[in-house]
């Protein structure tokens, strides 16, 4: 092809992409033109020249992984993973945004073929991104450069980049080196309420260059050549991450470009007509030209074809010369772990009275000395939460095989990338902090639960017993709070036995996330703590009464265990009343089991079922019709003249028995 066919063929691509995102964005009467129509030249550019995936096996480890950051313009995405060959067909693409489509308004992984990721959140894509591409490296210094040697592609947009956790992503990633990072950045000076100019002054390339990034400008984003060369230049750069900056007209083509009216509403059928018109394309809605499938065919799927074929001859040949390790390696992508974690057995005299807090850090660092690709590390409370891996080297742009992460106080990006560590496969990671930062974490775990990556969350100071920290730093609402997101699972252990079933179920866990939430101060171990082995059923009766029908029911978290049998003893001495006390380390897991199952746990009528946790009562008089709770905040001071003053002993809590229980 000359050079003169060429550039009518790319001009044709181009505009192909920019038309077919306007076509579905009008058919869905909703969506995002502006980021679609001005990031079409450069997305083409990516996928035609660049990216190495295969769309007939899209989950090729070694592919290169892209994150759409500002996952608004997540049309133009399926429209070029459609042209790539990816299983989208112009039918999903007629879908987009409708219930039950793998064309979703956001990016969804595990929904539609060739999303490495899910994003909408802005900002969250440039942190898993910087978690893709710390997983490519560690994997590649643990493995070898053939079998881990993909780079990772984020695009992002103007507010993107005024998210705090962009920051905290840009110095991670500058700080660790990682050059195999390319931000591609849609500056389009526009966000959806006005001008970029009314929000932000900032110097982007000076904010980039601070954190050690290798900074290029591209001035014309309609530039194909200019793209290319960009994008080819950043690749060269493997000590800094890359960021391209592109200037772009938002909603290129419409008669609103430029403004923020094309950000979040379809430009309709007449202005729609117009922009295609001024790409000087003229087909039917939908109707994508064979040239722009062959352009596609003869760049991108050809290139995919030749370096998989390369790689599997080399990683089958891996497979004969060290079978061990690489069966390991695809269990852990199978998330296929069961038989590994229940074969290994932790020596049962380590189980004592201690805070829950040094029993993790101890089974941490048992897991870690049996489980090679354990990974994970804590925003700068490792001595605290005790996450500190004590044979792990420190991950350093020196020390790639470091499993040891410092994340600095960075809670937000830490659990973001640590879900882009996931979405890699090969490892598995866990995070730590104070239980109270969870407010900073959120969105993230939220996002790991949405993405169906079995995060490992230790989470530490679970109550009042803080102490002098004061308010604070001691958790009262977080329990509900991370107890309502779907598809999570927050364990709250009573003692060493029960801390060792949660770090089981937590590293078993293949689609869910879980939150280990642990004490600060000592907790007694209990004689019949995970003796029936209904533990991962989220509760069961740790301490059951003589009488065949109980006279009541106490349920009971973590620290609170303990108080409950003390109050069942006393009941029972005192006033003849004999109580089951049912432990429930994991609210979300017992919501889940049948009727059958809840019955034989809870014997009591509900008005006879009593609850304790020192925390919010939200959510327990789903079982209880007595929570006894904190609905307050904290108070600083000592943590046992705390835990008096908040009447969390077993005289008060005897008397609040008496006063409630239905005769």
């Amino acid at each position: 092809m000359n050079t003169s066919q060429l550039k009518k063929t790319q001009k044709l691509c181009v505009a192909a992409l920019r038309a077919t995102a306007i076509d579905g964005i009008n058919l869905a009467n909703s969506g995002h033109p502006g980021a679609s129509l001005s990031l079409a030249p450069i997305m083409y550019i990516l996928y035609r020249d660049f990216i190495v995936a295969n769309p007939f096996k899209p989950n090729w480890i070694n592919r290169d992984m892209v994150v759409l950051s500002c996952g608004h313009a997540s049309m133009l995405l399926y429209t070029i993973l459609h042209l790539c060959g990816y299983n989208i067909s112009i039918d999903d693409l007629k879908k987009f945004r409708k219930r039950g489509s793998i064309t979703p308004g956001h990016p969804e992984v595990g929904v539609t073929e060739g999303i490495d990721a899910s994003s909408g959140p802005l900002g969250q894509g440039v942190a898993q991104a910087v978690g893709i591409a710390l997983a490519e490296r560690m994997l590649a210094s643990k493995y070898s450069s053939h079998l881990f040697n993909h780079y990772t592609y984020c695009i992002c947009g103007d507010g993107c980049l005024e998210e705090g956790i962009s920051q905290e992503a840009i110095s991670f990633a500058g700080l660790n080196k990682l050059g195999k990072l390319i931000l591609l950045y849609d500056a389009n000076d526009v966000t959806l309420d006005g001008p970029l100019a009314q929000s932000d002054i900032n110097d982007v390339k000076m904010r980039f260059e601070a954190s050690n990034w290798e900074v290029i400008t591209v001035k014309d984003g309609n530039n194909l050549k200019e793209i290319h060369n960009a994008i080819a230049k950043a690749k060269e750069n493997k000590e800094k991450p890359s960021l391209i900056v592109f200037k772009t007209i938002i909603g290129y083509g419409s008669k609103n470009q430029g403004t923020c009216k094309v950000h979040g509403a379809p430009l309709g059928e007449e202005d729609g007509n117009n922009a295609k018109l001024s790409y000087e394309y003229t087909n039917a809605p939908f109707d994508i030209p064979q040239e722009v499938y062959n352009d596609f065919k003869e760049t991108f799927i050809a290139r995919a074809n030749e370096k998989y074929e390369k790689y599997n001859n080399y990683y089958q040949q891996q497979k004969t010369l060290d079978a061990d390790k690489i069966a390991l390696l695809e269990k852990i992508y199978n998330k296929d772990l069961d038989s590994l974690i229940d074969n290994l057995k932790y020596d049962e005299s380590l189980f004592k009275t201690d805070a829950t807090r040094n029993v993790s850090g101890e089974l941490l660092n048992f897991y870690h000395e049996n489980l090679p690709f354990l990974v994970g590390g804590s925003a700068d409370v490792a001595s605290s939460v005790k996450t500190h891996l004590k044979n792990g080297v420190t991950y350093t742009p020196e020390t790639q095989n470091g499993t040891n992460i410092n994340w600095g106080i960075r809670e937000f990006l830490m659990c973001a990338a640590s879900n882009g560590i996931l979405l890699h496969g090969g490892l598995r990671s866990y995070v730590g902090s104070f239980f109270v930062f969870s407010d900073y974490m959120k969105s993230a775990m939220r996002m790991a639960s949405l993405m169906e990556v079995p995060q490992i969350f230790l989470l530490s100071h679970d109550s009042i017993a803080v102490g002098e920290d004061g308010p604070t730093h001691q958790p009262i609402e977080h329990f509900a709070m991370l107890r309502t997101i779907p598809n999570f699972n927050l364990i709250r252990p009573c003692d060493a036995r029960e801390t060792y079933g949660a770090y089981k179920v937590a590293l078993k866990s293949k689609k869910t996330p879980t939150a280990i939430i642990l004490s600060r101060q000592k907790l007694p171990l209990l004689d019949t703590s995970l003796s029936d082995g209904d533990f991962e059923k989220g509760a069961y009766i740790v301490s059951k009464a003589n009488k065949e029908k109980p006279d009541g029911t106490i349920i009971a978290t973590g620290s609170e265990v303990a108080l409950a049998i003390e109050t069942k003893n006393k009941l029972y001495e005192e006033y003849h009343l004999d109580f089951d006390i049912v432990s429930m380390p994991s609210y979300n897991s017992f919501d889940v089991q049948s009727d059958e199952y809840k019955a034989s746990v809870l014997r009591s009528s509900r008005e006879n079922t009593f609850s304790v946790e020192m925390a919010s009562t939200f959510g327990w008089y789903k079982y209880s019709a007595h929570p006894y709770g904190i609905n307050t905040f904290g108070a600083s001071g000592n943590a046992n003249e705390l835990i008096e003053y908040f009447k969390f002993t077993e005289p008060y809590f005897t008397k609040f028995v008496l006063a409630n229980l239905s005769k």
